[in-house]
């Protein structure tokens, strides 16, 4: 399955893909944001394994679908910018979490706006979603900007809930209404 926008492809991960991801995996300035500290090789190999595998729409609770982004100038097979994935959370109340990651070599030209932005299309349009949501660090200045740009309202901040990398964190809990997301782009 691929997606399009006008600027990203959206496509499955291949083996092709393991020097993009490992390089996010060791990045300080990426790694610093998410619950996973730096990793080895065997560990991008084993996190690239599970990317492959879930490239089918998601159907039951806590499937996920991951697809890596590339520029869509660019060949077919090309390294990857990033990352964004969709998980299922809950088919009985329709709810869908979205994530990404990407290159900080790439940051800043919107592309993590564009690439989240196909992907609530896909939940509310492909998936029938009611809700999405998308959890960051609130410090997280950068993805913050992305879900308000998405058209995302902050829900929830919860403080010092969870302990990661040696010290509480403050997460934030942002969300979308399928509703919502007709108006903005209807």
């Amino acid at each position: 399955m691929r997606l399009h926008t006008e600027r990203l492809l959206l496509r499955p991960f291949t083996e092709d893909d393991l020097g993009a991801l490992h390089s996010w995996d060791t990045d300080p300035e990426v790694v610093r944001y998410l619950r996973t500290g730096i990793a080895d090789l065997a560990t991008s190999e084993e996190q690239l394994t599970r990317r492959i595998a879930n490239t089918a729409l998601p159907r039951q609770e806590g499937e996920r679908i991951h697809f890596a982004v590339q520029l869509a100038s660019e060949a077919v097979g090309t390294r990857p910018i990033g990352e964004v994935n969709l998980d299922l959370v809950s088919t009985e109340h329709s709810y869908g979490e979205i994530g990404y990651v990407f290159d900080p070599d790439h940051n800043g030209k919107g592309y993590a706006t564009e690439a989240a932005r196909e992907l609530l299309r896909f939940g509310f349009d492909e998936l029938g979603l009611h809700r999405i949501t998308a959890r960051c660090y609130p410090e997280n200045h950068a993805s913050t900007a992305v879900m308000r740009r998405l058209g995302m309202r902050e829900e929830a901040h919860y403080v010092a809930n969870e302990w990661l990398k040696g010290e509480w964190a403050d997460e934030g809990v942002w969300a979308i209404l399928e509703r919502e997301w007709r108006g903005r782009c209807g």
